[in-house]
Order: C-alpha cells, then structure tokens, then sequence
C-alpha cells in the first residue's frame, strides 16, 4: 500500500521536530556579567617546559554592566611586590570605583615559581628589558603575559581597546616602560613611577604619551643616578632619569623647549608637548620623597627607601593624564610595534 501524506502532515512534523530539538538543544554560552569587586584570574602563558601559570587580580567597578566598553588601568608592583600588595599601597581600586574603569593587578615570577613568593628570598619580579633578576636570566616572557592579559581582557571584561593604560612602581616602572615601547600598539598612555627605560636606540610604532613621577630624595633610583645598593644585598648602577626621559623625548620627535614649567608645595613638573609624532613626556619631581608611591602607603623600613609624601597623589594625577589622552591613530609613525 502507498500511503499519501499532504504537505500540512510534512509541515506538522517538521514543526514538532524543530521544537523537539529546541527542547533539547544545549543553553548558549553566556558568562555572567563579572560582579564589582576583585577577582582572582589566570593565563597560561608559554608551551611545554617554558609553561608558566600567570596571576592577576581584576577590580571591576560598581556601574559596570559588560556592555558598555571601558578603559583599563594596569598596575604593575615594584620588585617583591605583588598585584595584592600594590591595591592598599596605591589605591588604584578605589580609584576606578569612583571613576568608573577596570583596575589590573598583575603579579610578576618569582625565582622559584614552585615555592612561596617572599619579598626578600623569592621576590616576584617584571623582566622590564635590563637583563637584572632571575626574570631577565631566565628570559620571562612578561610581555606576552600583558598581551594575552589584554586580550582577556576586551573579551570577558568588554575592556576598550582605545583606552588601555599602564603604571607602575620600581621594577613595575620600568617594566612599564618596556611596555609603552614593546607594545605601544596596544598601550594608549603609560605612566612609569620611579623606573628606567633599559631599552635605547628604539622606535615607537605609536606616539604613547608619558608621564614620570620620581622623589627627590629616592636613594633606590637617584634622580642623578649612580650605585645603589637594592634590599637584596646587591649594588647596581642606575643610570640617571633624564636618560630615559631624553629617549622617549626623541622617539616621540619632542622639540627642546619647555610648554609646561611650575613649581607648587615643593612638586615640580615640566612637560613637552611640542612632539613632531605625537604625543607628550611629563614629569613631576616631589620634593623630600623616597622610594615610595606618592600619595600612597608604605610597608619598608624607611632606611631603606626613605621618607613618605602626600604632596602628590600620583594616582589622580596618572588617572587625570590617562583620561586626557585616548589612543588616536598615529600621524606619521611606522605601522609595524617593535
């Protein structure tokens, strides 16, 4: 017998197996929108034996919803720190609460991944490009860790890729320097505290604005340079600031004169803005500070990095500069990050 089937029979059971499968079909993938607060996250970072497990702590703010893109600030600990560590020392986290952006708290590697971080036996450190500490022997691929970290980022944190910042104390300094340079694709504007730029003879592929804070009275990172001898029993020679200062000065095609010079409660900044690529280098200098965020809290003996100061509170005044500058395409810089 052949049997006959209308085409309402065939549209009723495509129907029912369109809803059977329906009923069936697995939910779509959507995370939860991350909850205000800090939250502890992980990047596997490398391949086979050079396989490296990296932490950082994210703040989220209050207002954020996950939809609207918003600006993100690294902060990148001094040498023995740790991105917990750097939260009550600077106050990056009440900061974007108030201001309403992402706060980053990366943690550098310590000599012996394996075993406990200790400030002075296994201190965490950022291989900021000087060849120092077990980071730079060992050829730690921090930039990476940033890159992927960004990445992370504008997709789970709807992070703006326009607006993607970096700061950082010490060894974090410098290593945000090394950023601002390896980077600068990515980077819109840095603000290393207290650091060098290690790297010379460079290009940046876009003009990233800089901001520098240092103390006058930092005997681990002399304004003038010279040996210093670290916590760690080791001497080491610091190049004076105004070199690192005069390189980005050059990369960025700043004229010599002056466009901003005052002096107010014993804080001094000077800026050029005058840069033929783009971009601008400020620097503050606060007088009597030591080797300290300013502004912020201090857990070291003050034999061994001086004396505090609240003359300035590098966090708004690093917010104030970030938030004047969003990433703009470069007007004549090569395409290609170093």
């Amino acid at each position: 017998m052949i049997r006959r089937f209308g085409i309402s029979t065939i549209v009723g059971a495509g129907v029912l197996a369109i809803a059977a499968f329906a009923a069936t079909a697995p939910a779509p993938d959507l995370k939860p929108v991350p909850a205000p607060g800090n939250h502890n996250e992980s990047l596997d970072i490398g391949t086979g034996a050079n396989k490296l497990t990296r932490t950082f702590i994210v703040h989220v703010p209050p207002r954020f919803d996950g939809k609207s893109k918003v600006p993100v600030v690294f902060m990148l600990h001094g040498a023995g720190g740790s991105g917990a560590n750097a939260i009550p020392q600077t106050g990056w986290d009440a900061k974007a609460d108030r201001e309403g952006f992402i706060a980053v708290f990366p943690d550098g590697t310590p000599p012996h991944p394996m075993l406990p971080a200790r400030f002075l036996v296994n201190p965490r450190i950022w291989n900021d490009g000087s060849g120092r500490g077990s980071a730079g022997v060992q050829k730690i691929d921090d930039l990476g860790f940033i890159s992927a970290m960004i990445d992370y980022l504008e997709a789970r944190y709807s992070a703006d890729p326009a607006r993607i910042y970096c700061t950082g104390f010490s060894n974090g300094a410098s290593m945000t320097f090394a950023v601002g340079l390896m980077l600068s694709n990515r980077f819109a504007a840095v603000a290393p505290v207290s650091g060098h730029l290690w790297y010379t003879g460079k290009e940046l592929a876009y003009p990233v604005p800089l901001m520098f804070i240092i103390g006058t009275e930092d005997p681990l990172n002399p304004i003038a340079g010279g040996e210093v001898k670290l916590p760690w029993e080791v001497q080491q020679y610091h190049p004076p600031v105004a070199d690192s200062l005069k390189e980005w000065e050059r990369m960025l095609g700043c004229g010599p004169q002056v466009t901003t010079a005052r002096e107010r409660n014993g804080v001094n900044e000077v800026a050029y803005n005058q840069c033929a690529k783009g971009g601008e280098v400020v620097y503050y200098t606060v007088k009597g500070l030591g080797h300290i965020w300013p502004g912020g809290t201090n857990r070291l003996p003050e034999k061994w990095v001086g004396k505090p100061s609240n003359a300035l509170n590098a966090t708004d005044v690093i917010w104030d500069f970030f938030k004047a500058h969003p990433r703009t395409a470069p007007p004549t810089l090569a395409q290609k990050p170093n």
